[in-house]
């Protein structure tokens, strides 16, 4: 249960850290870590399938396509990351003030509130898992990759201009 803690905390904190980060790199660097410390947090609560596919879609292939399409990009002058910095820090800074909000609600009033699941069915054959009771997920899965290939392709291939 503190493992499970520490985790939930970490994943809050670089989740805000995501969304406050003027560079689009750490922010998707950002991202890939909230996907891997959620990975870690289905796979404490007894979800390893959709550990796997969180870990393979989120941490792994959309990461990929926002570092791909980040390093695309050009870079802002100075005068102007500055500003817009600023601009975005204006924007977000109600952001810590309503964790620490919400935390202290948290911690005041006493819910009844129980973080564990209901026992699920032990299979322990992965091949009955995937191919017979989660078909539909694999498809999904396999679906996002697809798509995700296909986007980073189409992304990759080079524009042709009117003297081609």
């Amino acid at each position: 249960m503190m493992l499970l803690s520490v985790l939930l905390i970490l994943l809050v904190l670089i989740s805000l850290w995501a969304v406050m980060t003027p560079l689009l790199l750490r922010a998707a660097i950002g991202l890939a870590a909230t996907s891997a410390l959620l990975t870690m947090i289905m796979y404490q609560l007894g979800a390893p399938l959709a550990a796997v596919f969180e870990l393979s879609v989120c941490a792994g292939l959309i990461s990929v396509v926002f570092v791909s399409v980040v390093s695309l990009t050009h870079r802002l002058p100075l005068k102007e990351f500055m500003k817009r910095r600023q601009s975005r820090i204006k924007r977000f800074i109600f952001l810590p003030l309503l964790l620490v909000a919400a935390l202290a609600i948290m911690l005041t009033i006493k819910l009844p509130f129980q973080l564990q699941l209901p026992a699920a069915d032990k299979i322990s054959d992965v091949r009955v898992m995937l191919w017979n009771i989660r078909r539909i997920d694999l498809f999904g899965q396999i679906m996002a990759l697809l798509a995700g290939v296909y986007g980073v392709l189409i992304l990759f291939r080079g524009r042709k201009t009117d003297g081609d």
